[in-house]
């Protein structure tokens, strides 16, 4: 993007009442944001949602004044910058409505060829949650995705440090510019996170630090991926929020069970029990209903290994199938005596070792 789109794009976001889909329209009738303010006024009045208000705010000097002191921040920072028509904008949050017609990140994120989850819940998340959170970002690791999340407390951070000890990619969509950091305690955590991954936002290096900017920047999260898993949430919260704006851009939405009088579990259990999300019992659900593939260049190496070392838990798991041929996952944690995220695991780590196999109807059996 040359300097002059980009001042014209950033005077376009900065006007007042002129949302991301008004934006877009009046590219799309301009054919750019230049040309929107090269428009006679009167041919602008004849596009839908276009009124004397919006036209006289439009036009107001302001907005290129501003567009011109967030310029020097962003090329000051090395800030990047994707338009939305661009083949560096997120291609998955292309396809939604109200994405925004600049997206500003910084670090090295790489989203090409990559399988993209997100990750959200209540801030008060619970040890159980953290466990299971834990286990689900270990468990997909050999898939390879990134981890998208909100860089707040609870779940958010919880996300994006699994991810890191896991050496996964992961996305931080902030709801403020990347002038700042929200909350602050996590300052510690940028570094690592921009290492292999970074920060995402639409929000300038002007914008107030504002609460309602969360609702906002929660379209993001849910638009960059292929999926937007709930580990936890009260009745009411954000990250039911960031569900159903997943579930407008027709993405799938998972959510964890819980039992009905934990409080963190109430809005977990309602999108389950209002069919808005897929019960996430196990790590292994992702996989088989994203319908994910394992690399080739994995299997042959796995497939070949003809001594494997066993632990405890996978030795259990493994003589249990021996004896009892084709066996479904919660048959198996049943009778073996163990937690269903611990044997969805330790499946998944069989598979990759080349001696179990996952047949249709989350059935197992020693190959």
């Amino acid at each position: 993007m040359t300097e002059t789109n980009l001042l014209h794009n950033l005077a376009l976001q900065h006007v007042s009442n002129v949302g991301d889909i008004l934006a877009k329209r009046l590219i799309a009738h301009c054919g750019s944001a230049e040309a929107v303010f090269k428009e006679k006024k009167q041919a602008l009045l004849k596009i839908d949602g276009i009124g004397t208000i919006i036209l006289n705010e439009l036009f107001k000097k302001s907005h290129f004044v501003d567009a011109e002191k967030e310029m020097d921040f962003i090329n000051d920072n090395k800030i990047s910058v994707s338009y939305f028509q661009d083949d560096s904008y997120p291609e998955k949050l292309k396809h939604c409505i109200d994405a925004p017609i600049l997206l500003f990140s910084s670090g090295n994120v790489d989203l090409r060829n990559k399988h993209i989850i997100s990750i959200v819940g209540t801030r008060k998340i619970t040890s159980n949650g953290i466990a299971f959170c834990d286990e689900l970002v270990e468990a997909l690791s050999p898939y390879n995705p990134i981890i998208v999340s909100g860089f707040a407390y609870g779940t958010d951070i919880t996300a994006h440090k699994a991810a890191i000890k896991n050496k996964l990619q992961t996305i931080g969509c902030l709801a403020h510019g990347l002038n700042q950091i929200y909350p602050k305690v996590h300052k510690k955590y940028m570094v690592e996170v921009e290492k292999n991954g970074g920060f995402f936002t639409d929000f300038w290096s002007s914008d107030n630090f504002d609460r309602n900017n969360f609702l906002k920047r929660n379209r993001i999260i849910a638009g960059l991926s292929e999926a937007t898993i709930v580990i936890e949430s009260a009745e009411k919260g954000g990250s039911l929020v960031t569900a159903d704006i997943a579930n407008s851009y027709n993405r799938d939405v998972f959510a964890v069970p819980g039992r009905t009088k934990d409080s963190q579990s109430v809005g977990c259990n309602n999108l389950i029990k209002h069919q808005k999300a897929h019960m996430l019992t196990t790590p292994l659900d992702i996989p088989y209903i994203l319908n994910w593939q394992l690399e080739e260049k994995i299997k042959p190496v796995i497939q070949k290994q003809l001594f494997v070392e066993l632990n405890d838990v996978e030795k259990i798991i493994y003589n249990y199938l021996k004896e009892n041929e084709k066996q479904q996952l919660d048959v198996i944690a049943i009778n073996c005596n163990l937690p269903i995220f611990k044997v969805s695991s330790t499946l998944l780590n069989l598979e990759l070792k080349g001696i179990v196999r996952p047949l249709p109807g989350k059935l197992f059996e020693v190959i």
